[in-house]
């Protein structure tokens, strides 16, 4: 049996949470903060709804391997995505509303059903992973505060 990764990152941002979350869910915005290496696209039209589907690409010539979600479960200043590919987990975004703006915090929870597909992540792109997650939120807050000054 695989197990349950957990990986958590979170940083403090100087906007509000409308407009972390806009980042978050505005699929113009996402391309600005995503890693240039991952494309999402919606499956039909885009939502960040209950139900809504979208694919993340990775851009990998040739292969372009995609993660299929869904979100399974929003409400204001949270969505969650539900993944099944060669991973299966979520993805689950939350903001949390302070004093002087907003820390977001992802999680993300996965297991790698093919145990040579898992031996590689842990290999060669578990801590590439950690990295990327820390470096997309620094790109997010940059988004979130150059786009809505307080």
């Amino acid at each position: 049996m695989t197990p349950l990764q957990v990986f958590e990152q979170s940083i403090q941002i100087a906007a509000s949470s409308t407009a972390v979350e806009r980042c978050f869910t505005d699929l113009e915005l996402m391309h600005r903060w995503l890693n240039p290496a991952l494309r999402c696209e919606a499956v039909g039209e885009w939502s960040t709804q209950m139900g809504a589907k979208s694919r993340f690409v990775i851009k990998i010539p040739i292969l372009q391997p995609a993660l299929y979600s869904e979100v399974v479960e929003r409400k204001p200043g949270l969505v969650v995505w539900q993944f099944n590919g060669f991973f299966t987990g979520c993805d689950r975004w939350e903001c949390f509303p302070q004093t002087e703006g907003t820390l977001l915090v992802n999680r993300f929870e996965f297991k790698i059903p093919n145990p040579i597909v898992q031996f590689g992540f842990d290999r060669f792109a578990a801590r590439w992973t950690k990295e990327d997650m820390l470096a997309q939120l620094r790109r997010l807050k940059r988004v979130a505060e150059e786009t809505y000054h307080r």
